[in-house]
C-alpha cells in the first residue's frame, strides 16, 4: 500500500510542476526589458546597440524595437547571434535570415506562455478591401460572394497559422475586418502579407535561352524576365538569376490537392505539393512528359521561387516548391496554398485594439471568481472537514494542469474557455463528492477507514470513467466538426476531462491514504445509513407537465421574439468610430444603452498605428447606432463626441459556424446514445438523450424568458450547461445499474427510486458547490460573464432536475416497468 500511495505521490507532484513550469511565465514582458536582460554574450555591445534602436523608435524611424534592431542590424550587417550564443544558429548562412528567426525567437519567448483572447487582452484589427480590378463594379452578387468566400478562406489560413479565436466578419459591402489576439503589428508588421497574399500558384515553362540582358523588353514573345533567388551555400548571399518564363501557365494552383512543408536532402526546408487526382495528375505528367530536359518555373504571386530541371515523366503528381525557407515561412506558405485567394486584396487600415472586456469589468470578474471559489473552499471544508482540503487542494490542482496544458498546446484562454473551466471545477468537485458519499456509506457499515477509502475509490471508478468518457466523447466531436469558439471550448473541455480523472484518481486518492499513514482515522464523518424513500417515479406525471410548461414557453418566447433573441454576433449591425477628446468608460456606455432601450452595445478602443491617435469603435444592431450616439452626447457632452466613420457590420459568427456547432450538438448527443447503449443498455441511452435534449431546451427557454439574448460566447455556455447534465444523469444510471446486479428481487421501480435516493446526496452536494462559483459571478461578473453565470445557473437547476424526474422515468417508461427486460451489463 505505502509503496503504491508513493508512486502516486511522487507523480502527482511530477505532474504539478509540469503544469506549473509550462504557466512561467504567466504574463507577456516587454520586448525591451526582456532582450536587455536576454543577452548571454558581449554584453555592453549589446546594450550600445539596444539604446541606438530606442534611439530609432524616439525619432519614430521604427515602430518598435523588434523592427529597429532587424533594421540596423540588416544595414550595418550585423549578426545578432552573437550576442545570444545560446541560441544555436550557425547552420543558417544568411544573415538575414539568421537575425529574422533569432528575433522571432526572442519576441516569442517574451510572450506569456498562456495565450489570451480578445476579450482578455485585446490585439489588431485591421480590414481588408477586394481590389475593384477583382470584380465588375456593378456586379453586387459576384461581390458579395467573392467577400464571404474571403472570410471562409481567411478563417481557414488563421487556423493554419495557429491563431486561435480571431475575429472575421464582413464590413460594408467590400470589406473585410479582421481581429487577431495578442498580436501586435509593431512587432510583427508581416503578419498582415502573411494573411492577405492571394497565393495564386503558376506552373510555367522557362525558355532554352539564358537571358544575355537584364532589360525586360528584351524578353522573347510570350516571355517575361523573372529572377530566382539561390542562397550561396558558403556565404549565405543571395544570388539572382534571371531566366525568361512563359507568361501563360501550363497549370495552376486550382489543381493541388494539398501542400505541406517538408525537410529537403539538404536539412532545409521545402513544400511538397499533391496535384488532384485524376485531372491534377494527369496533366501533370503531360506536362512532365512533353517537357523532358526544359526548367520548369513554379511561380508563387508572380514571384519565381524555383525552377528545376524536368529530367523525366512524373506520373504521381507529386512536386515541390523549394527556396531559403525558415521552418516558419515554409509552413505559411503551405498554409496559404492550401487556402488560395482567386483575386487581390487591399489593405485599407490596421489598428490596434483593447480588450473587448473592459479594465473595471475584468477586475470585478476575477474578485467575483476568488469569491466563488473562497465558498466553494468555505463549504467543502465545513462538511466534509479535513477530507474537504483534499477536495479543495484537488479541484485547485485540476485547474492548474488544465492551465498548464492550455499553455503547453497554445490553446487561447477566452471567455468561452473560462465556461469551459467551471465546468471542468465542477466536474472536479462532483468527482470528489461522488467518492466521499461512497467512503461514507461503507463507513456506515463498520468498515474501517483504509478500507473505506479502497472500496469507495472502487465503487466509485465506474460512474467517473462513464461520466468523464461521455463528456470526453462530445468534446472530441466539437473539436472535430466546431469551428472557432465551439472547437476552443471543445479543445479546453477534452483537457480538463484528463485532468479531472487524474486529481479524483491519483492525486485525491495519494492525499487521502497519506493523511490515513499519519494516524487520521476521522478524516470524514461516517453516513447515517438511512436512504430517503421518496417516491420519485411517482411524480413523473407532474414532473412532465411542468417540463412541457417550460419548454413551451420557452418556445414561444423564442417565436414571439424572432431575430430580437440574438445578439450582434449572430446578426452583425452597425458600426461608428468616434473621436473624442475625454475617454468613456465602457461600462458606462453599456449601462446607457440598456437604459435607453437600446440594447446591445459592443465597445472598444483602437489606437491608429501610423499616427497613434485612440478612437472609440461602437457596434450596435442595425439602426440604433445614431440613437445611441445621441444618448452619449446629452449624457457625457464634456466627452465632445464625433462621428468619423459609419459602416454596417456582418455576423463575425459565420453560417459555417454556428451550422457546425448545430452539427457537433446533434453528433454529440448520438455519440452519447451509442456509448451509453453499448457500456449500459439502450434503454440509459434513450433516457440520457432525451433529458438532454430536454436540458438544452429548457435551459434555453428560461434564458429567453429573462429576456436576454445570444452572444458568441452563449454557444459555449450552453454546450457547458449541456455537459454538466450528462455528467449527473451519468451518476443517477450508473448506480441503477449496480442496484440491478445486487438487487435480483426488486421491481424495476423500486430499483429506480432507491438509487435516485441514494445518489440525492451528492446530486445536492455538487448542485449547490457548483452554483455558489456561478452565483459569485452572476453576482458581481460584469457583462458576458454575467450571462455566462446565468446560463450556468439555469443549467445546473435543469441538469439536477432533468436527472431525477426525466432520465430515470424515460428509461423506467422505455422498459414499461419491467425489469426483465433491462440487459444488465
Amino acid at each position: 500500500m505505502f509503496s503504491k500511495t508513493l508512486g502516486k505521490s511522487i507523480l502527482s507532484v511530477i505532474v504539478l510542476l509540469w503544469a506549473l513550469w509550462n504557466l512561467i511565465p504567466l504574463n507577456d514582458r516587454p520586448f525591451n526589458d526582456f532582450i536587455a536582460h536576454r543577452a548571454t554574450a558581449r554584453m555592453d555591445e549589446f546594450t550600445g546597440l539596444l539604446s541606438r534602436a530606442k534611439l530609432r523608435v524616439q525619432l519614430k524611424q521604427s515602430p518598435s524595437i523588434f523592427v529597429a534592431l532587424k533594421e540596423i542590424a540588416k544595414n550595418e550587417k550585423i549578426d545578432l547571434s552573437t550576442y545570444f550564443a545560446d541560441i544555436k544558429l550557425q547552420d543558417i548562412k544568411n544573415l538575414d535570415r539568421k537575425n529574422k528567426i533569432l528575433l522571432e525567437v526572442l519576441l516569442q519567448e517574451s510572450k506569456g506562455r498562456l495565450k489570451q483572447g480578445l476579450d482578455l487582452k485585446g490585439g489588431i484589427a485591421f480590414t481588408l478591401k477586394i481590389a475593384d480590378q477583382s470584380v465588375k463594379e456593378n456586379d453586387s452578387d459576384l461581390r458579395q460572394s467573392q467577400l464571404e468566400k474571403a472570410a471562409q478562406i481567411m478563417r481557414h489560413r488563421l487556423d493554419g497559422m495557429g491563431v486561435a479565436e480571431p475575429v472575421i466578419r464582413a464590413r460594408g459591402n467590400d470589406e473585410i475586418e479582421i481581429q487577431l489576439p495578442g498580436i501586435s503589428s509593431k512587432d510583427n508588421p508581416e503578419i498582415v502579407d502573411a494573411v492577405k497574399r492571394p497565393a495564386k500558384l503558376e506552373f510555367r515553362l522557362v525558355h532554352e535561352d539564358q537571358p544575355q540582358s537584364m532589360d525586360p523588353k528584351a524578353a522573347p514573345i510570350g516571355y517575361e524576365l523573372l529572377f530566382s533567388e539561390l542562397e550561396n551555400q558558403k556565404t549565405g548571399e543571395i544570388d539572382m538569376i534571371p531566366y525568361y518564363v512563359k507568361r501563360i501557365p501550363e497549370m495552376t494552383g486550382k489543381m493541388v490537392k494539398n501542400a505541406h512543408a517538408t525537410i529537403n536532402q539538404y536539412g532545409g526546408f521545402e513544400i511538397s505539393l499533391e496535384m488532384k487526382s485524376p485531372d491534377g495528375v494527369d496533366r501533370f505528367a503531360k506536362i512532365t512528359k512533353d517537357n523532358i530536359g526544359r526548367l520548369l518555373g513554379i511561380v508563387l504571386d508572380g514571384r519565381l521561387y524555383s525552377a528545376p530541371r524536368i529530367n523525366c515523366e512524373i506520373p504521381n503528381g507529386m512536386a515541390s516548391i523549394s527556396g531559403h525557407f525558415s521552418l516558419r515561412e515554409a509552413l505559411e506558405l503551405a498554409n496559404v496554398l492550401n487556402n488560395p485567394l482567386e483575386f487581390e486584396l487591399i489593405l485599407m487600415e490596421i489598428q490596434e485594439i483593447g480588450p473587448s472586456l473592459a479594465e473595471d469589468a475584468k477586475t470585478s470578474s476575477t474578485y467575483a471568481t476568488i469569491l466563488g471559489i473562497a465558498l466553494v473552499i468555505l463549504f467543502m471544508v465545513a462538511y466534509y472537514r479535513t477530507s474537504g482540503w483534499v477536495a479543495v487542494i484537488s479541484v485547485l490542482a485540476n485547474a492548474l494542469i488544465v492551465l498548464g496544458l492550455m499553455a503547453m498546446i497554445g490553446a487561447t484562454m477566452t471567455l468561452p474557455g473560462v465556461a469551459a473551466l467551471i465546468l471542468t471545477v465542477g466536474m472536479g468537485v462532483d468527482s470528489n463528492i461522488l467518492i466521499f458519499e461512497r467512503m461514507r456509506e461503507e463507513l456506515a457499515l463498520g468498515k474501517r477507514m483504509r478500507t473505506a477509502l479502497a472500496a469507495g475509490y472502487d465503487k466509485a471508478f465506474s460512474t467517473i470513467f462513464d461520466a468523464n468518457i461521455t463528456t470526453l466523447l462530445s468534446a472530441f466531436i466539437l473539436i472535430w466538426i466546431g469551428t472557432g469558439p465551439v472547437r476552443g471550448f471543445g479543445v479546453i473541455l477534452a483537457i480538463g476531462i484528463f485532468a479531472t480523472m487524474f486529481c479524483a484518481l491519483v492525486l485525491s486518492r495519494a492525499l487521502m491514504a497519506i493523511l490515513i499513514d499519519f494516524g487520521f482515522e476521522n478524516i470524514l464523518k461516517k453516513h447515517s445509513g438511512e436512504v430517503r424513500k421518496f417516491d420519485f417515479l411517482g411524480k413523473q406525471k407532474i414532473a412532465s407537465i411542468v417540463s412541457l410548461v417550460v419548454v413551451g414557453l420557452g418556445l414561444l418566447a423564442f417565436v414571439i421574439r424572432g431575430n430580437g433573441i440574438y445578439g450582434i454576433d449572430f446578426t452583425g449591425g452597425d458600426e461608428m468610430t468616434l473621436q473624442f477628446t475625454e475617454k468613456l468608460n465602457t461600462n458606462d456606455i453599456e449601462r446607457l444603452a440598456k437604459e435607453t432601450g437600446i440594447g446591445e452595445v459592443g465597445t472598444v478602443y483602437r489606437k491608429n498605428i501610423k499616427d497613434s491617435g485612440e478612437v472609440l469603435c461602437l457596434q450596435t444592431k442595425e439602426g440604433k447606432g445614431k440613437s445611441l450616439f445621441q444618448a452619449l452626447n446629452k449624457q457625457y457632452p464634456q466627452a465632445q463626441l464625433k462621428i468619423i466613420h459609419e459602416s454596417s457590420i456582418g455576423s463575425s459568427m459565420s453560417g459555417k459556424i454556428k451550422w457546425n456547432a448545430f452539427l457537433g450538438v446533434m453528433a454529440s448527443l448520438l455519440m452519447i446514445l451509442i456509448y451509453i447503449a453499448l457500456r449500459f443498455e439502450i434503454g440509459f441511452g434513450i433516457g440520457a438523450l432525451i433529458s438532454t435534449i430536454h436540458d438544452i431546451l429548457a435551459t434555453i427557454g428560461i434564458y429567453l424568458l429573462l429576456g436576454r439574448q445570444f452572444s458568441a460566447p452563449m454557444i459555449a455556455a450552453i454546450l457547458m450547461a449541456i455537459g454538466y447534465s450528462i455528467n449527473d444523469t451519468i451518476v443517477v444510471f450508473d448506480r441503477i445499474r449496480e442496484e440491478l446486479h445486487f438487487n435480483p428481487t426488486a421491481s424495476l421501480k423500486e430499483i429506480i427510486n432507491y438509487s435516485v435516493n441514494c445518489t440525492l446526496s451528492r446530486t445536492i452536494l455538487t448542485s449547490f458547490t457548483t452554483f455558489l462559483a456561478a452565483l459569485a459571478l452572476y453576482c458581481f461578473g460584469a457583462s458576458v460573464i454575467n450571462d455566462l453565470a446565468l446560463i450556468f445557473i439555469i443549467g445546473i437547476f435543469v441538469g439536477t432536475y432533468s436527472s431525477i424526474f426525466i432520465a430515470s422515468p424515460i428509461f423506467y417508461r422505455w422498459h414499461k416497468g419491467d425489469r426483465q427486460t433491462v440487459e444488465i451489463k
